[in-house]
């Protein structure tokens, strides 16, 4: 048996609103490069491109990036309300670490803290009651 392979390129989203050559030097580019790739790209042109990759979940981060070189009004006319969430999002400090737990009083030397309890969780559903995956 042969697979099928498709001689064509890969094919344009409607929805894209940058051609595909420009698309791939944006999801190649680094973080030196990205800043003068996204300043060649008109500023409606370019909101609407961080709205589009903001809604691809592979590349949300992408799209946060691009915000970050738009404005918001641009952001709000290419998408509506949404690109001022956009713009928010863009603007969010990275979240950092958790800060560690301070130990409570009378639970210091000598108590052991409780360890916590270990569940199984079936990925089969109700069916598969009885059965094990492990």
């Amino acid at each position: 048996m042969t697979q099928a392979h498709p001689t064509t390129g890969a094919t344009v989203d409607p929805e894209c609103p940058v051609s595909l050559e420009l698309l791939g030097e944006v999801y190649r580019a680094d973080e030196y490069d990205l800043p003068y790739i996204l300043e060649t790209i008109p500023a409606l042109t370019r909101a609407k491109l961080a709205a589009y990759l903001y809604g691809k979940s592979h590349m949300h981060q992408l799209g946060l990036k691009v915000a970050r070189a738009c404005e918001r009004e641009d952001l709000i006319r290419a998408v509506g309300e949404i690109g001022s969430v956009i713009y928010g999002q863009s603007r969010l400090k990275p979240t950092q670490a958790a800060p560690e737990v301070e130990v409570p009083a009378g639970r210091g030397r000598g108590v052991p803290a409780a360890q916590p309890k270990k569940v199984k969780i079936s990925l089969g559903g109700s069916a598969a009651k009885g059965r094990s995956f492990d």
